[in-house]
C-alpha cells in the first residue's frame, strides 16, 4: 500500500471535494480520483460516497481514515526529527494567521527576517481555521485564542485592542446605526458579540471576514466599524469614535508543535516574531492613539 494514496484519502475527507483536495495536494483532480479508485480496488470496497457535491467516507472508510490520520501524524513527526538535525536556518517555514495580521503587519516586516536569514523561505497561510500543526499544515500559528487542548508550545505575543471607527471624511452620510461586520460564521467572536450589544435597531450594511475590506468600507463612508486598533489607528481615512481606551481587548498567541521548535528555521522565525510583536505591543493594545 502506497502512503501517497492514504494521504489522498485523508486530504479528501478533510476538504470534502476533489478540487480543494487537489489544490491542497498540489496535483490535479484526475490524480486524486485515480488514486482513490486504485486504493478502493486494492481494498475491495468503497471508501467514499458522493452526496450533494461533497465526498464523505463510508463506514469502512471512517475506520481506514482513523488509522491513516495517525500514520499521517507519524510521518510528519519523522520529518520534523530529520529537520531538527539541521544546523542552518534555511528552508520553508509556514505561518498561519488571520488576514489582518498577515497583510497589515506581518508581510510589510518580512524584509527584516530575510535580511537576518537569507536562506529562509516563508509561506503565509491566510486562514481563520485551526490548521493542524501535528500534520505540518503549518509550522507556526498566530491566533486570537489560546488553544484549549493539545501538547503545543504556547506563548502570548500581545494584547490586541479593538475600537469603534468612522470615516475621517466622506461624501456619504453615515447613519448612526449603520455598521460593517464579519460574516455570520464569526458571530461567536468577542468583536461581533460587542457589536451585537450596541447594534440595537441599527443595520449591517456590509459583511466580510476580511478586516481590511471592512476598514476600507468604513473609510469610504459606508458605515461605522469595530476594528483592530493596530490597523485602523494609522489609517488617515479612519477616525476613532469610542475614546482613547479600546472597547475590548483580545490576546494574541503563538502556537508551535514541540517537535517543530527544535528546527532552526522555525526557532529563528519564532524568536523574530516574539521580538517584533513585543516592540509594537503598545500599537497592538490600542494605547498609542492620539485621540482628539
Amino acid at each position: 500500500m502506497n502512503w501517497d494514496d492514504l494521504r489522498v484519502i485523508v486530504t479528501l475527507a478533510r476538504e470534502g471535494t476533489l478540487a480543494v483536495a487537489a489544490r491542497r495536494l498540489r496535483v490535479d483532480q484526475t490524480t486524486v480520483a485515480r488514486r482513490l479508485r486504485a486504493l478502493e480496488e486494492s481494498l475491495g470496497t468503497p471508501l467514499f460516497e458522493r452526496s450533494d457535491g461533497r465526498w464523505g467516507p463510508t463506514p469502512f472508510g471512517e475506520r481506514v481514515l482513523e488509522r491513516a490520520a495517525r500514520i499521517e501524524e507519524d510521518v510528519a513527526a519523522v520529518l520534523r526529527l530529520a529537520d531538527a538535525g539541521a544546523s542552518r536556518v534555511s528552508g520553508v517555514v509556514r505561518i498561519t494567521a488571520v488576514s489582518a495580521i498577515i497583510s497589515e503587519w506581518l508581510q510589510p516586516r518580512l524584509a527584516d527576517l530575510y535580511l537576518r536569514h537569507p536562506e529562509l523561505c516563508v509561506e503565509l497561510i491566510d486562514s481563520n481555521d485551526n490548521l493542524n500543526l501535528a500534520r505540518r499544515e503549518a509550522d507556526i500559528a498566530v491566533r486570537l485564542a489560546r488553544p484549549a487542548s493539545g501538547g503545543f508550545l504556547i506563548r502570548k505575543l500581545v494584547d490586541v485592542g479593538f475600537s469603534r471607527y468612522g470615516p475621517a471624511r466622506s461624501k456619504l452620510r453615515v447613519g448612526p446605526g449603520d455598521w460593517v461586520a464579519y460574516n455570520e460564521d464569526l458571530a461567536h467572536t468577542p468583536e461581533m458579540r460587542h457589536l451585537q450589544s450596541v447594534l440595537g435597531d441599527g443595520r449591517i450594511r456590509l459583511r466580510s471576514n476580511n478586516p481590511a475590506v471592512l476598514a476600507r468600507a468604513v473609510a469610504d463612508g459606508i458605515a461605522h466599524g469595530l476594528l483592530p486598533c493596530f490597523m485602523a489607528d494609522p489609517d488617515p481615512g479612519l477616525v476613532r469614535l469610542s475614546g482613547p481606551e479600546p472597547v475590548l481587548s483580545r490576546e494574541l498567541w503563538m502556537v508551535i508543535h514541540p517537535d517543530a521548535r527544535s528546527q532552526p528555521r522555525v526557532a529563528a522565525t519564532a524568536d523574530w516574531l516574539v521580538e517584533h510583536f513585543g516592540s509594537e505591543a503598545s500599537r497592538f493594545a490600542g494605547k498609542s492613539c492620539n485621540f482628539p
